[in-house]
């Protein structure tokens, strides 16, 4: 049955509901694409699929738009896919569960995909429409935002005439964004010989944290669980005989870890337990109501044969976890307030012989792109690692002349009764990608409020996708 039915903005949570329906996490977008490419063909709309997934779809103006500039409504199909530990929701084949509570939309159990759903339905909303009045719309649906951006990297932008581009991938209603930060993504895996060894098992979990979106959450200090991990691995280590054999955290580099899960193999259980209770009351004191749900449990294994890494293999690999940076790096020297560059200790992962690293790097600094770059392949060069940077992606950078930023701002002012403050974001957006492929493109981009993206406490405003409903449709009446 349909959970958003009679939810006003009607033409668009009936789309968001029937995209929510279909599975779309990242590199499974084909689903997705083939919807929006039949949802097209049955309105006879011009629509191109290229074999990365992408789509674009064309409307032409309504009377009296005909020969106005197309102007570019833009959004990505893919979303990030978290569950609660709980949760047998599986992304492959399940729909999301859709919830609506105290004035927002959620799922159940998982992340709500509004992130980047809501500028789908929108852009869908305008193309099935035979009553908004409008110039010739030009619907660019990219795939793999949330993991590398290569739909954006990859698309044929030629077959775009517009050159004003709206971008709906914004979380926070009040702002406009005409800039972003640029990133990469850095991959190290570091080699381990594993041994023998006798002793008390445990599962220790670093969990209950917050999580979030390593961009827009990143100065929030919010505690990730794999950072967590290596400090309490390293005192564990130092003041005991404990063995590491698994650890395990995160799935994605650009969300904000919340669960790491170590096995270790100990010859006193007692005192290790106790050690990890005096790290979790410390920790409770560091994070106090920002994480209040920060937790380590330990489950006891029995005493048998494990397979443990070497001590040195060990060291290294806690080495990595200590020393490898993570959060605010530096704050802009310009903008005060504005994160300028950071990075996310993403997902660590315990491999045959090795142990495998992601960490994303976001700056609107080119040079201090660079110098992560360095800082970071120094320490995985000296730990004896496996290096290599990839899924880089350029900064947005703003721009002073602009024919769509005065337009939209008044479209604010008239729906919101305010100016809106006009901003740059340190979260990626694919306007970088995209303006850089193609010079001429006039971007900015804007949405609805949007909480705790990238993790399953993910809520969508409805009142807030009503108000930009109306801010979309007055820009397009206005572009004439």
């Amino acid at each position: 049955m349909a959970v958003l039915t009679g939810i006003e903005p009607k033409e668009v949570f009936q789309f968001f509901e029937e995209i929510s329906r279909i599975p779309r996490g990242s590199y499974n977008t084909k689903g997705i694409s083939d919807y929006c490419v039949k949802f097209a063909q049955e309105r006879k709309l011009d629509v191109y699929q290229d074999e990365w997934n992408n789509v674009i779809i064309k409307k032409p103006g309504t009377k009296g738009y005909e020969n106005s500039e197309p102007v570019i409504i833009q959004g990505h199909l893919d979303m990030v896919c978290e569950k609660t530990e709980e949760s047998d929701h599986d992304f492959l084949t399940d729909p999301l569960e859709l919830m609506v509570e105290d004035g927002y939309v959620t799922a159940k159990d998982t992340t709500l995909g509004a992130d980047n759903g809501i500028a789908i339905a929108m852009a869908l909303a305008v193309l099935d429409s035979d009553t908004l009045e409008h110039p010739p719309v030009e619907a660019l649906f990219t795939v793999d935002e949330e993991v590398s951006m290569d739909g954006a990297a990859n698309i044929d932008l030629s077959r775009l005439k517009g050159t004003m581009l709206i971008n709906l991938d914004s979380e926070e209603d009040d702002r406009l964004t005409a800039g972003c930060a640029g990133g990469f993504r850095f991959s190290c895996e570091i080699p381990v010989e594993k041994v023998q060894a006798k002793g008390q098992g445990l599962l220790v979990e670093v969990c209950g944290l917050k999580g979030g979106h390593s961009g827009v959450e990143i100065d929030r200090q919010r505690g990730n669980a794999n950072k967590l991990a290596g400090r309490l691995l390293y005192r564990l280590c130092k003041e005991q005989k404990v063995r590491l054999a698994e650890i395990n955290g995160g799935a994605r580099e650009n969300v904000i870890t919340s669960v790491n899960r170590s096995t270790v193999v100990t010859d006193d259980q007692e005192q290790t337990i106790r050690l990890i209770g005096e790290m979790k009351e410390a920790w409770r004191q560091e994070f106090g109501a920002d994480e209040p749900g920060l937790d380590i449990r330990v489950t006891e294994l029995g005493e048998k044969e494990y397979h443990v890494f070497t001590e040195e293999s060990a060291k290294k690999v806690v080495g990595f976890l200590v020393n490898c940076p993570n959060g605010v790096d530096e704050y802009s020297r310009s903008l005060k307030g504005l994160v300028e560059t950071s990075d996310n200790l993403g997902v660590v992962k315990s491999q045959e012989d090795s142990v495998r690293f992601l960490v994303l790097v976001r700056s609107g600094i080119s040079s201090k792109l660079e110098e992560f770059k360095d800082r970071l392949g120094g320490l995985a060069d000296l730990l004896g690692g496996n290096w290599s940077i990839d899924s880089g992606y350029p900064a947005w950078t703003f721009k002073e002349a602009s024919r769509i930023r005065p337009i939209t701002a008044d479209a604010f002012e008239e729906v919101f009764g305010v100016r809106p403050e006009i901003t740059t974001i340190h979260a990626g957006l694919e306007c970088g990608l995209l303006s850089g492929k193609k010079p001429e493109l006039d971007c900015i981009s804007f949405g609805p409020n949007m909480q705790d993206v990238h993790s399953f406490h993910e809520r969508l405003e409805i009142a807030s996708a009503e108000k930009i409903w109306k801010v979309l449709k007055i820009i397009l009446k206005r572009c004439k």
